[in-house]
């Protein structure tokens, strides 16, 4: 597809000037030139162009607010003036898989004073000696290149700028987590302390049937020895039992 039908497709009935974010990957340039893009889209903040056989980047209009430019995977192989001067603000560069062959081509990005993040991966130029020492010498307003700043530490996946809020975010959901994982404890506890006090009155419940059937067994013991007694002896416990005398020891004692 033409770049200049695809630019049409990608605005779906909308303002350029109401675009902040376009997308124009792996369709066909004319003569290696941008073509269809004006400086209407005066708005827009990142622009990707990746393999659409560009040359140069000479018809780039003037856009103040962009700030993320891809052109990875074209045949660039200078004229980067172009940028400083229409670009001013742009914060990121990809051109990956480019014809750059020497670090002299990318002096005019010195004149960039934003630019801290620039990607040249299989381009020519990284296979100099001394490469990444001479580019942070030559752009020192550069945090990373090719992903890795000066100390070799690399660069987050990620502009923290445009995720500086992510921190907070994830705070509030560490937080929440903690609130939650202190709820489940609790919950926890009480289910123990309840499952204690079953245990307690499971214990008391079968204390209080010991007690009731050794008083029982009692009983019968009682019994069974009152049925190994003689009649007479099992009477006279009887008697004895309920307060009352034996009437024969009654007559006993009026005989005497």
């Amino acid at each position: 597809m033409e770049m200049e039908k695809r630019l049409t497709l990608e605005l779906r009935n909308k303002k350029p000037a109401e675009v902040k974010e376009l997308v124009l990957d792996n369709c066909r340039s004319d003569d290696g030139k941008i073509v269809g893009l004006s400086s209407d889209f005066e708005n827009l903040e990142f622009l990707s162009m990746i393999n659409v056989n560009l040359l140069s980047v000479s018809n780039l209009p003037k856009l103040n607010k962009l700030r993320k430019l891809e052109l990875s995977d074209n045949r660039i192989s200078g004229g980067l003036e172009v940028l400083a001067e229409r670009t001013p603000n742009l914060t990121h560069l990809n051109l990956s898989g480019n014809k750059i062959k020497d670090i002299n081509t990318l002096e005019p990005l010195k004149k960039l004073p934003n630019l801290h993040s620039l990607d040249l991966f299989n381009c020519e130029v990284t296979m100099l000696i001394n490469y990444r020492e001479s580019m942070f010498a030559l752009l020192p307003q550069l945090t990373y290149l090719d992903g890795f700043d000066a100390d070799d530490q690399e660069a987050p996946d990620s502009d923290p700028e445009a995720d500086g809020d992510g921190l907070d975010d994830e705070y509030d959901e560490n937080g929440e987590g903690e609130e939650e994982d202190d709820d489940e404890e609790d919950e926890l506890d009480e289910e123990v302390i309840d499952d204690e006090e079953e245990d307690e009155d499971d214990l008391e419940g079968e204390e209080e049937e010991d007690g009731v059937d050794d008083e029982e067994e009692e009983d019968e013991e009682d019994e069974d020895d009152d049925e190994d007694l003689p009649q007479g002896e099992k009477r006279k416990r009887d008697l004895e039992d309920e307060g009352e005398e034996d009437p024969e020891d009654e007559e006993d004692e009026e005989d005497d």
